[in-house]
C-alpha cells in the first residue's frame, strides 16, 4: 500500500509539536489527519490514541503519529488494540528499527523531552523505513 494519508493526535502537551509534524507531512505531499486537539487545553491521551487507532482499523490511513508529554501513555493506550503496533521513539536508530524490525504503524513520540530536530529526524526515518520481512514477519504476526 503507498502511504498517502498519515493520522496525527495528541493530547494538551504535544500540541504545538504536532504543528510542526503536520507541516512536514503535508511538505513531503501527504494528506495529514488531525485528530486534535486544536489548542493546549487539558485532554485525556487515551480518547486521541483510540481515536488514531480507529483511523488505521477502518483503513481510512496506513501509519499514524501521536504526543503527549512522556510519549509513554499515548503508547499503552494505542498498543491496546490489536491492528496497533505503536513504538516510542527518540532517535532515528529506534524509529528505523521500529518499522524494519516491528512493521511499526504508529510513531509515538514524547513531546515535551525531544527537539523539534529530533522529532523531525524521527518520522524521516519511520515514514522512509520500510519493513524488512522475513524472520520478523513470523514475529509481528504473533502479535496480531
Amino acid at each position: 500500500m503507498s502511504l498517502k494519508a498519515v493520522a496525527i493526535a495528541s493530547d494538551h502537551r504535544g500540541v504545538a509539536l504536532k504543528a510542526t509534524l503536520s507541516e512536514s507531512l503535508r511538505a513531503r505531499g501527504l494528506k495529514v489527519v488531525d485528530l486534535g486537539p486544536d489548542n493546549d487545553q487539558a485532554v485525556d491521551y487515551p480518547d486521541y490514541a483510540d481515536a488514531l487507532a480507529h483511523e488505521i482499523e477502518r483503513g481510512a490511513v496506513a501509519r499514524g503519529v501521536l504526543i503527549c508529554g512522556s510519549g509513554i501513555g499515548m503508547s499503552i493506550a494505542a498498543n491496546r488494540h490489536r491492528q496497533i503496533r505503536a513504538a516510542l521513539c527518540h532517535d532515528a536508530a529506534t524509529a528505523s528499527l521500529s518499522r524494519q524490525h516491528n512493521d511499526a504503524n504508529v510513531l509515538t513520540l514524547p513531546g515535551a523531552v525531544i527537539s523539534d530536530e529530533d522529532a523531525q529526524t524521527c518520522l524521516s526515518a519511520f515514514l522512509d523505513t520500510a519493513f524488512e520481512g522475513g524472520r520478523h514477519a513470523r514475529r509481528v504476526a504473533k502479535l496480531a
